[in-house]
């Protein structure tokens, strides 16, 4: 079947439902786009980011992929990043992983799966940096949490090491970076306490000297 009815008909509910309760929603919607949050996450199709933060569209920039994994070479997730802090002014980065992530999971089994193997890479970079910690934990879905854990703080710290956020704070601009992760399990955020607000709290290694 070329055309699906099924999510065109799920379309127009969802829309007729909006205008409901908001006449003037997708007008005033379609004059700007105004959100104080980026989130990073990942492409699990059972963690959206509106939906789980209670939020309606244009509220929240988004940026997903396979883990939730930042890198530098990525021009993809650095194009958002830079539209987001450069563009829109937004006030949070939200790098947000979750318990149970199958690209967690198969960076930590020894097998290939394709293409896929040099992006699950960077996990494993992970798991290396952090690899006397995940060797001590016996439990095998312990140690899948522990490192999606350990993988949003990787993350959260690749942002900050960025020219683009680290730009923004030397220009004076307010911006946070945050660290979250999420239970499909319940539908709960935890906020794993790692938020960096300024240059001063990363490492002198990855700061840039900018003019």
């Amino acid at each position: 079947m070329r055309i699906l009815k099924n999510l065109f008909d799920s379309n127009r509910k969802w829309a007729a439902g909006i205008k409901e309760s908001d006449p003037d929603f997708f007008t005033k919607l379609s004059r700007q786009q105004n959100p104080e949050y980026l989130w990073i996450g990942c492409s699990d199709s059972r963690v959206p980011s509106n939906q789980i933060v209670g939020m309606l569209p244009g509220e929240i920039f988004v940026h997903r992929n396979i883990a939730n994994v930042v890198i530098h070479t990525d021009l993809n997730c650095l194009s958002v990043i830079q539209y987001a802090v450069e563009v829109l002014k937004v006030k949070h980065i939200i790098v947000c992983g979750h318990y149970g992530c199958g690209g967690i999971k198969a960076a930590l089994e020894k097998k290939s799966f394709g293409i896929i193997d040099t992006w699950l890479r960077h996990i494993k970079d992970v798991y290396r940096y952090h690899q006397k910690e995940l060797d001590a934990l016996t439990d095998d879905t312990e140690k899948l949490n522990r490192l999606c854990e350990l993988n949003v703080m990787e993350q959260m710290a690749n942002v900050c090491h960025t020219s683009i956020v680290q730009k923004a704070w030397n220009g004076g601009q307010d911006l946070s970076v945050h660290g979250w992760i999420y239970s499909i399990e319940d539908g709960i955020l935890k906020d794993l306490n790692v938020c960096i607000a300024g240059e001063c709290e990363i490492s002198d290694t990855y700061r840039v000297k900018l003019p």
